[in-house]
């Protein structure tokens, strides 16, 4: 075991390895499988850690395994140090960087194909991999991509950011639904349907109607549980643009929403920890809603 200056032992990758697999295959045995050891020294690397740090980490059952409140922030801890690693060991095996982007349902929207192709294009010595995470950070807080795509109003306090443009919002319609057949969907007309929400990672918030006057809620848990909902016919839903660009499915269909304020699109990043192509992203990102000429910030 690794020892710092003054004597005292420190953490080492392994026993944060062995925390990431415990929970990622939810037990101590696939744990051990997962990283060729035996249970007993997966028992004994989580023990370490948590001596070390003096703090339990698991809650344990005979049946499940969860993060404590203090092993959620470990964890997510855990996997930015161990991504950084190995970006180490590939970059120095390889010559080349990697540029992970996270998102909670869309990307860059209609701008995404035309995002990675210029990429592709321009910087060819960084790999760029978008990844999708639902969670209100897009897996940056997790530890799984170094800048992530933001659109739902989170508090940016945290994080460093840049707003890179604005989306129009449209509504989300079963396509069989009477409104489906209009050109578009005023704001205060919402009130008299029920809407789905996803109150983890969407967008749209109540307090865009008066508190006398506001929808019906179904909430919903990611986009596939939010367009399932909205297919039924039983919901509607309110999205940014990006969403209708992104997920066209049969049975749905998005129509413009008129007297609501588009939706700002921000990347956010770590700060102590910025990647080297971070503003290379934002630079790619801002021309793109720049070309498109997306909507102004005063109401329709």
């Amino acid at each position: 075991m690794d020892r710092t200056r003054d004597g005292a032992a420190s953490v080492e990758l392994r026993h944060l390895r062995c925390l990431v697999a415990i929970i990622d295959t939810g037990s101590f045995t696939d744990a051990a499988h997962e990283l060729g050891i035996s249970q007993a020294a997966v028992s004994r690397t989580l023990a370490g850690l948590e001596s070390l740090l003096g703090v339990h980490l698991l809650h344990r059952t005979s049946r499940s395994v969860a993060p404590t409140s203090t092993g959620v922030q470990v964890l997510a801890r855990a996997r930015v140090l161990l991504a950084g690693a190995d970006e180490l060991v590939r970059e120095a095996a390889t010559g080349h960087t990697r540029l992970h982007i996270g998102h909670a349902w869309s990307a860059f929207g209609r701008y995404t194909t035309e995002f990675q192709r210029r990429w592709h294009e321009q910087h060819p010595e960084t790999d760029l991999r978008l990844i999708r995470h639902n969670t209100p950070t897009g897996g940056l807080a997790e530890g799984l991509c170094d800048l992530a795509v933001i659109r739902a109003p989170i508090d940016l306090k945290p994080w460093s950011h840049a707003r890179i443009g604005y989306e129009a919002r449209r509504v989300a319609l079963a396509s069989d639904d009477p409104w489906a057949r209009r050109r578009s969907i005023r704001l205060d007309e919402i009130p008299g349907r029920t809407l789905a929400i996803d109150r983890r990672t969407g967008t749209t918030a109540l307090d865009l109607w008066p508190e006398e006057d506001r929808p019906a809620v179904e909430y919903t848990h990611d986009i596939d549980d939010w367009l399932a909902a909205i297919a039924t016919g039983r919901c509607i839903g309110l999205t940014p643009q990006a969403t209708a660009a992104q997920y066209r499915r049969d049975g749905i269909t998005y129509r413009p929403l008129r007297g609501a304020d588009p939706i700002p699109v921000h990347l956010i990043w770590r700060a102590r920890t910025t990647h080297p192509a971070t503003h290379t992203a934002i630079a790619l990102a801002t021309g793109l809603y720049r070309e498109g000429k997306g909507p102004s910030r005063s109401h329709t």
